[in-house]
Formats: structure tokens, C-alpha cells, sequence
């Protein structure tokens, strides 16, 4: 019964630092009530601990961030300018080089489109218009059923990986 509530509770960690999203350099808590309830939490309340979590890179509690400086736009003005793309001492690639890895781009996906559309051939080939072939293994029509649902989002998954690859290879200067 111990060891159970010992994972559960571990489980439960994980899980609420998994939703909450907890930042690199947030802290963790561990706060215990009049009652024995343990609850975990970021916020530091009276009678909490802070955790030191292997693997986790916090020890100290994070400060407070700072506010974003006001920034004054004049109306129609769109958004204040972003810093350049380039900013100074950032390595340059020359033409040349930058020419040929967009090559070497390009045929790697360009190979990656060809097998993505062989595999939907086939996926397409198998699905039959919604009436594949049943298999020994399938007296059951509901697992028939399943397989062909199967099918049919493999082969969705499938016309989307080409979409993207061809949107890929379209964007290659």
C-alpha cells in the first residue's frame, strides 16, 4: 500500500509538472499542511521545501521577471522593428557553399517525396476504395473494421507528408 502511494504520488509530479509547463528555471516545491497532505507546487508558501530533482536545473529560486520596456507606437505603424537577422560576429556562409547545401536539401527531399508517394500508392493500392480484402486473422468484423479505419488515417497521414514535402521543396531558394 506504501510503495503505491509513493508511485502514485510520483506519478502525479510528473504529470502536473508536464501540464503546468514548468520553466527551465523554476523551482519546485514541496509543501506539507497541518493535516500530513503533501502538495507539490512553483509558488513558495510558508512551511514549503524547495525539491532538488535529478535532472532538473533549478536550485535556487528563479527571480522575478522583468517587465517588458513600453514600447510607442505611432497609429498605423505596425510592429517596432525586430533586431537584425544577421546581428554582428554571426558566422556567414558564402554562395558557393550555401548553394550546395540547398542542393543537397532539395535532392533529400526530393527522394523523401518519391518514397512518400510510392508508400501512398500502395496505401491506396491496399485500401481498395474502402473495401480492402479481409485476412484470416479478421472472422471479426470489428477487427476488419479497425484495420480498414487504420488504413484509411495511414493514407491520410500519408497525403499530408506529401503536402508538407512539396511545400518543403517549394521554399528551397
Amino acid at each position: 500500500m506504501r510503495m503505491t502511494s509513493c508511485f502514485l504520488l510520483r506519478l502525479l509530479l510528473l504529470a502536473g509538472l508536464a501540464a503546468h509547463e514548468a520553466r527551465a528555471d523554476s523551482v519546485i516545491y514541496k509543501c506539507v499542511d497541518q493535516n500530513g497532505r503533501v502538495e507539490f507546487t512553483d509558488i513558495n508558501k510558508p512551511g514549503c521545501k524547495v525539491l532538488d530533482l535529478p535532472g532538473y536545473v533549478a536550485s535556487t529560486p528563479a527571480p522575478a521577471p522583468r517587465a517588458a520596456p513600453a514600447v510607442a507606437m505611432r497609429q498605423g505603424a505596425g510592429r517596432p522593428a525586430a533586431a537584425s537577422p544577421n546581428p554582428a560576429g554571426f558566422p556567414r556562409v558564402d554562395t558557393a557553399t550555401q548553394k550546395a547545401r540547398d542542393d543537397d536539401r532539395r535532392t533529400i527531399l526530393e527522394d523523401e517525396l518519391r518514397a512518400e508517394e510510392r508508400k501512398l500508392a500502395d496505401l491506396k493500392r491496399d485500401y481498395n476504395n474502402g473495401e480492402p480484402e479481409r485476412q484470416g486473422n479478421e472472422k471479426n468484423y470489428a477487427k476488419y473494421q479497425e484495420r480498414v479505419a487504420q488504413m484509411r488515417d495511414n493514407i491520410g497521414r500519408s497525403e499530408k507528408n506529401v503536402e508538407a514535402l512539396k511545400r518543403e521543396i517549394a521554399n528551397i531558394k
